[in-house]
């Protein structure tokens, strides 16, 4: 059914390339209570690696951005900041005030620079391989909060920025950010807020940090928000991205699409309260990066280790052409078996999120407010 899919919507699976970094194999935070603290693009590269998808000739390492790249768009100032932060593992109370480093939100780790500067430089790979005609996926990408002179929302850096300032300054005539994060994609809309080469599109939960985007249909710029409400399930989440979000994409005609796609929106996350399956956001995909003959596809956000790293593989199993199992091999069940995650108890743990990589489809009913949603998006 997923390679029928595919084809359908006109994508090259064989083409798709895992973009990433043996730090990203090292769980930010470790031993912390913290939401970052869980192993997720590390799990993601090791479940690939266990089922076979995941070899030399798929892979293409993240170099990591330079000072003057970062300069591009982050303030010098705020850069500084940062690098001495990470050198002395301290934060000054004023530069915590000024630059949002150094707190619960945004907390100072070892390597935090260079964790950052590498998700930047994987995002601008990522777009360098998209105008080779290739199908990048940057899942330690997506970091979609960071500001040009502070961290926000345990967004360092604005790593799909970049991707998207990489995609015009090589010549592609217009750019579209859709973002399927369960937050909202504040930081990159405000970077263009005054870009008519770039439309935003972010569909998020409303009421839900960083309380921004709420107003559904188009806001300052070319930007459109769909702020759902809790509870979403796939039924009205296939039915917003037919009525509003396909539509408004391609009456843009974009040369090449960017895509966030968090897993925070799956049903599972402590942090979020959609209720998504995995199937849901991987249809979501091919469908949006099927209206662009470039695609970038990012991670975003995402607090539940095992839906994270099941979404995210089985995402790259998607874009990479490969046969998703029914069941998962031993060693894979037993890779998941050995998570943890302080924000869900061990009771809550389900059996389908170790010994599967897809979800069951939530189906349900279409409510009156999303159908209000869908009639707030009008017609370019």
């Amino acid at each position: 059914m997923q390679q029928a899919a595919l084809a359908e919507n006109g994508a090259n699976p064989a083409r798709a390339t895992f973009v990433g970094s043996p730090m990203g194999r090292r769980p930010v935070l470790a031993g912390r209570n913290h939401p970052l603290a869980i192993a997720r693009v590390a799990t993601v590269m090791e479940l690939s690696r266990l089922l076979g998808w995941l070899g030399d000739g798929d892979f293409r390492q993240s170099p990591e951005a330079t000072v003057e790249q970062l300069a591009s768009f982050h303030t010098r100032a705020y850069l500084a900041a940062l690098r001495q932060a990470d050198a002395t593992q301290q934060v000054e109370p004023t530069v915590r005030e000024r630059h949002h480093i150094g707190n619960f939100e945004n907390p100072v780790f070892p390597g935090v620079f260079r964790q950052a500067a590498l998700a930047v430089g994987g995002s601008i790979l990522a777009a360098d391989l998209a105008l080779e005609g290739l199908t990048p996926f940057h899942p330690a990408g997506g970091t979609h909060h960071g500001r040009p002179d502070r961290a926000s929302g345990f967004c360092f850096f604005n790593d799909p920025v970049f991707a998207i300032r990489r995609l015009l300054e090589r010549g592609v005539g217009r750019v579209a950010h859709v973002d399927l994060d369960a937050h909202h994609g504040d930081g990159v809309e405000e970077a263009f807020a005054r870009e008519p080469r770039v439309r935003t599109i972010s569909v998020h939960e409303a009421g839900r940090w960083p309380h921004s985007g709420a107003t559904p249909g188009r806001g300052a710029g070319d930007a459109w928000n769909l702020p759902v409400p809790r509870g979403l399930t796939d039924s009205e989440f296939g039915f917003l991205l037919d009525e509003a979000v396909l539509p408004t994409v391609e009456a843009f005609s974009p040369g090449a699409i960017v895509i966030t796609c968090g897993a925070d929106g799956l049903d599972g996350d402590p942090l979020a309260g959609m209720q998504l399956s995995n199937v849901a956001l991987w249809d979501a995909v091919d469908r949006v990066r099927a209206l662009a003959p470039r695609a970038v596809v990012l991670g975003g956000g995402g607090y539940n280790p095992w839906t994270v790293a099941r979404c995210w593989t089985g995402l790259w199993g998607r874009l990479s052409g490969r046969t998703l199992p029914e069941t998962l091999p031993d060693a894979a069940r037993n890779l998941l078996a050995s998570l943890s995650c302080d924000l869900i108890d061990e009771d809550e743990v389900r059996a389908d999120w170790i010994s599967t990589l897809a979800d069951e489809p939530r189906h349900g009913r279409i409510r009156p407010d999303v159908r209000e949603l869908a009639g707030a998006f009008g017609r370019d």
